[in-house]
């Protein structure tokens, strides 16, 4: 596969037509792009597609599916459960490896304004991608669904679209598009056929109306039960298992019981690991006491029977060689990642025990973001030799660009300063939350705690060194001055 790769999850207004979603799914083949799952629900009238692939294909695959839906999707005799706005409702883009978030926003951004160009689709744009900040909930983009959002648009400027004319589609209605963390579609199915009690339940888990962080929720009759459906857009600050046993709990309340559950799409395997830990309560629970995960672990060369050295040994040789990559900015990213992992096996073997009973909530949230930042700085060790090998590219694609050639640098260069900046605040956030532990765990394990601040501190410095480099070669003065802010909040 691609070194970049990005997950597509669109969501097209069919789930009952089986050739029809065929039809989708065949216009989204493209070279490059590899189809995970598709899901269909006919009492949502609805079908989830789960695409991966190099940044440039899976955005022309997501296009080509759009404009196949808009051909085969006629929104005006639509009916299902689930709330919809176009026959293709929502495309998000989901950075895996080798990009960030940002890199999914411009894919969004770009899809868009070619989705009007092609079909005369008008586009939204939502989450992370939003250019308005109330369109970053894609409810509120929904509101009024298609059959509302019609007639409004018309006449209400503040619905106009951001790509397109103040008219829907007259068939395939619009499209929202925009960038997103990895999203797990949770739905819970009780014991009982009445959706009042499904609504009351999701009103009571879900954010906007007091619940918890990261829930947007919905009651909904489907397949004859009431069913509480779920978008959870940040499994890490809030858990599946966490979640399911509210809503078993706000259940209760009713005197009804979760049936079953279902997963819609895919689910992050870390997720699935959360809530072994949750259920089981094994105490020090890693992902490394998996057997497959350890088996993944030993037969990629990243650990091995003879040792800890067998598993370090082939980044530090690859630091020592005589070639650009990896580098200082490498280096930095693996530290933070060490400290991550030091402060976080402090942290885990605390949590549990009957000294820091107390702790436990301090303990667990410290887990879950080292957990995070872990890997967040792991993935930085490959982007700063990516940033910097794009660079290298630039200056050779200058030689001859003519006149772009000074402007592919300037956005190279850019970018190499973007990653290790990242890593900076990532370690210096590490570094903090080493320190909060200090009180609450065993003081046994103090100099773990000390070794973890050093690696991030070193981290944070070597980052930021990386960072004025590469502001010394940029002409942008406000890019530069903008940096500069940034670096100054975090400690320099």
């Amino acid at each position: 596969m691609s070194s970049t790769l990005v997950q597509c999850v669109p969501n097209f207004s069919e789930g009952r037509d089986s050739a029809k979603v065929d039809a989708i799914v065949n216009a989204m083949k493209v070279p490059g792009v590899y189809l995970l799952d598709r899901e269909m629900d006919a009492d949502h009238n609805r079908c989830v597609i789960t695409l991966v692939g190099d940044r440039e294909a899976i955005a022309e695959a997501a296009i080509r599916g759009v404009g196949r839906a808009a051909e085969l999707i006629d929104l005006n005799v639509h009916q299902g459960a689930h709330p919809r706005i176009g026959s293709s409702d929502v495309i998000p883009f989901i950075p895996i490896d080798g990009v960030t978030l940002e890199d999914c926003v411009a894919i969004a951004r770009k899809v868009g304004e070619e989705i009007w160009k092609r079909f005369q689709v008008p586009v939204y744009l939502y989450e992370a991608a939003a250019a308005n900040p109330d369109r970053q909930n894609l409810e509120n983009i929904r509101r009024g669904q298609y059959e509302g959002l019609k007639e409004d648009v018309k006449i209400n400027p503040a619905r106009r679209p951001d790509f397109g004319e103040a008219a829907l589609h007259p068939t395939a209605g619009a499209t929202v598009v925009g960038a997103r963390k990895a999203l797990i579609a949770y739905n819970v199915f009780l014991n009982t056929t009445d959706v009042d009690i499904a609504k009351k339940i999701a009103k009571a888990v879900r954010q906007s109306s007091g619940g918890f962080r990261f829930v947007k929720a919905a009651g909904f009759e489907v397949r004859g039960r009431a069913q509480v459906s779920m978008n959870l857009t940040d499994f890490e600050q809030t858990p599946v298992a966490r979640v399911f046993e509210f809503v078993k709990r706000e259940a209760a309340r009713y005197g009804v019981a979760p049936l079953s559950s279902e997963i819609v799409g895919l689910i992050p395997k870390k997720a699935l690991e959360q809530a072994a830990e949750w259920f089981l309560q094994v105490e020090n629970f890693d992902s490394s006491l998996i057997l497959e995960t350890r088996l993944a672990a030993v037969m990629g060369g990243k650990t091995a029977v003879g040792g800890l050295r067998a598993g370090a040994e082939p980044f530090i040789e690859q630091l020592a060689a005589p070639t650009a990559t990896p580098g200082g900015g490498s280096a930095s990213a693996a530290a933070g990642a060490m400290g991550a992992a030091l402060a976080h096996m402090v942290a885990a073997m605390s949590r549990g025990k009957k000294a820091y009973l107390q702790y436990e909530q301090p303990l667990s949230e410290a887990i879950a973001r080292l957990t995070a930042l872990r890997e967040q700085l792991k993935t930085g060790i490959d982007a700063d030799a990516e940033s910097y090998n794009q660079v290298m590219g630039a200056y050779k694609q200058a030689k001859t660009a003519a006149n772009e050639g000074e402007s592919l640098i300037e956005a190279a260069l850019k970018g190499a300063t973007l990653v290790p900046l990242e890593t900076a605040r990532q370690a210096r956030e590490v570094a903090v939350i080493a320190e909060s532990l200090r009180p609450i765990s065993n003081p046994n394990m103090a100099s773990d705690l000390t070794v973890a601040v050093a690696l991030a501190d070193a981290a944070k410095k070597g980052a930021l060194s990386n960072v004025e480099i590469n502001l010394a070669l940029i002409k942008d003065a406000k890019f530069i001055a903008d940096i500069r802010s940034m670096t100054g909040h975090l400690g320099v």
